[in-house]
């Protein structure tokens, strides 16, 4: 192997490259901070890549990583990139200026997607492309440097004295660039604003409500609370970056298909008569008995009111919402306008919502899953139609209406789980939300399907809970269960990958019993 190749005479290049990334990545995010947080090169390059992934790839991240889906892409993106300046390390010492090329056009690219983006501004590409520069330039001269002691070993210097200065350099760099991220949070006084906003915020009393019954919690331990509690509420969205929306400068545009174009403000919207409600929203990514469901109290103004100030017209059939993210979603217009109620959301469980669920104001349609309806942080209402346009997903190869399919779920006893001998219980939630479940079976191995006792329903649009007394005998059993809606469906037995329209099938447990 020549020395020009030598992987050993490389590898300080490869540190001093990866420092140089690290500190301009810093750099870049201390400046996103100045100019929008929206900006940082990480969201930038994530939310590209988000908007790119298909259907089946949006569905193994959520598999593989479930609400953190987000923090594994970021972490991702961070492992990519130090190869990638790795790379550019061993490129800049054997053939330069092509490393330092490498990397700056690392920094280009992230300017060029910024500039796509929905809230892009004239400075968005700002801190991408410092990012980009500084790393190019620091590399540049640490490498440099390098090459300067390779050529003074011939005559007698002591090469490894500028290499271990190289790589202090190198270190130094990384720091500089871990406290310029750090100086980025900490300059990130937006965030810290919306959220004393909503602290301060009092919400409006609701002139109509939902009467949560008591027999509607059965009160096992380890089955789901018939109320999610806000900060167990799963998140799924396609936000990198939380959106901070202050109120005072909110407003939603009702325009398309409409006789009158309607534009709301906050204090518009509060003034109105608030109606609370409590409704399950699911995720159509969520997996057979999986969690990426939730139901809450919601407070807020049912859409149709606002709607009908609008007139839409008689051709409409769609409407599609918008968020300050530019996330798109496609909801049928009779979901909006029926007797349901999808409201424009302003509360959830008694507060005003959590910024990363929509705050100020996001949309709540029972029936339908997320990705068509569930809009956050919405700021535009279009009236128009499926044949003229599509919301984010549905563009993406997802199905175009999205109503919620009949399942269950066993949530006592957990698979895997230890069950003493004896007299117990199995239980678990039921749903297909704006249709309502009547019954619940259970079978336990392979012996005949039981009927299993319902909790009080609050209504069609929340899920129910259940149970069925259960004498456990020693040994290994396979638990299923299947509801059964009030229209006299019976939950499939098919089974079905999320894509595209919703999961299908039992879920099953397996647990041992002692």
């Amino acid at each position: 192997m020549s020395p020009v190749s030598s992987p050993r005479r490389d590898l300080p290049a490869v540190l001093a490259s990866i420092g140089a990334t690290v500190f301009g990545a810093g750099l870049g995010e201390l400046a996103a901070a100045i100019v929008s947080p929206t900006a940082s090169p990480f969201a930038v390059i994530g939310g590209g890549m988000i908007d790119l992934a298909p259907a089946w790839a949006k569905n193994a991240a959520i598999d593989l990583f479930g609400t953190a889906d987000k923090a594994a892409l970021l972490v991702g993106i961070a492992l990519l990139l130090l190869v990638v300046a790795g790379a550019a390390g061993v490129l800049e010492r054997r053939t330069p200026p092509w490393g330092r090329v490498v990397l700056a056009c690392l920094g280009v690219v992230g300017a060029v997607v910024s500039m796509t983006r929905a809230d892009a501004a004239a400075l968005s590409p700002a801190p991408s492309l410092i990012a980009g520069a500084a790393a190019a330039i620091v590399s540049g001269l640490l490498i440099a440097r390098l090459r300067r002691g390779r050529r003074a070993e011939g005559s007698g210097a002591d090469d490894g004295v500028t290499r271990r200065g190289v790589l202090a350099l190198s270190g130094v760099a990384v720091l500089a660039g871990v406290m310029a991220t750090a100086g980025s949070f900490a300059l990130s006084g937006g965030a810290r604003a919306i959220s004393a906003v909503r602290s301060a915020l009092r919400l409006p009393a609701p002139a109509t409500s939902t009467t949560v019954p008591p027999a509607a919690d059965l009160g096992i331990d380890g089955l789901a609370p018939v109320i999610t509690p806000s900060s167990d509420f799963y998140r799924i969205d396609t936000a990198l970056v939380v959106p901070q929306v202050d109120p005072a400068t909110w407003t939603l545009r009702v325009h398309g298909l409409v006789e009158q174009e309607v534009v709301l403000r906050w204090d518009d919207l509060v003034a109105l008569p608030q109606k609370e409600t409590v409704a399950t929203l699911v995720c159509v990514s969520n997996e057979v008995g999986g969690s990426l469901i939730g139901t809450a109290r919601w407070l807020g103004v049912p859409i149709r009111d606002i709607l009908s100030r609008a007139s839409p017209t008689a051709e409409a059939d769609m409407v599609l919402s918008r968020s300050v993210d530019g996330f798109t979603a496609s909801t049928p217009l009779e979901a909006l306008t029926d007797e349901r109620d999808a409201l424009l959301a302003i509360g959830m469980n008694g507060e005003p919502l959590p910024i990363e669920h929509g705050f100020p104001v996001r949309m709540v349609v029972p029936g339908l899953y997320g990705y068509v309806s569930a809009t956050k942080w919405v700021s535009e209402l279009e009236v128009t139609r499926y044949d003229r346009a599509e919301g984010y997903w549905t563009s993406r190869g997802w199905s175009e209406r999205g109503p919620v399919k009949l399942q269950s779920r066993i949530d006592v006893p957990r698979s895997g789980a230890r069950v003493d001998a004896g007299d117990t219980v199995i239980a678990g939630v039921a749903w297909q939300t704006h249709v309502g479940v009547a019954g619940v079976e259970v079978q336990i191995d392979d012996g005949p399907w039981q009927p299993a006792t319902l909790a009080s329903a609050i209504s069609a649009d929340t899920w129910v809970q259940w149970s069925l007394p259960w004498n456990a005998t020693s040994g290994s059993h396979v638990i299923r269960c299947r509801a059964v809606s009030t229209t006299g469906e019976t939950q499939t037995a098919d089974t079905a990958a999320p894509a595209p329209d919703g999961a299908t099938g039992w879920d099953q447990r397996t647990v041992s019993v002692a």
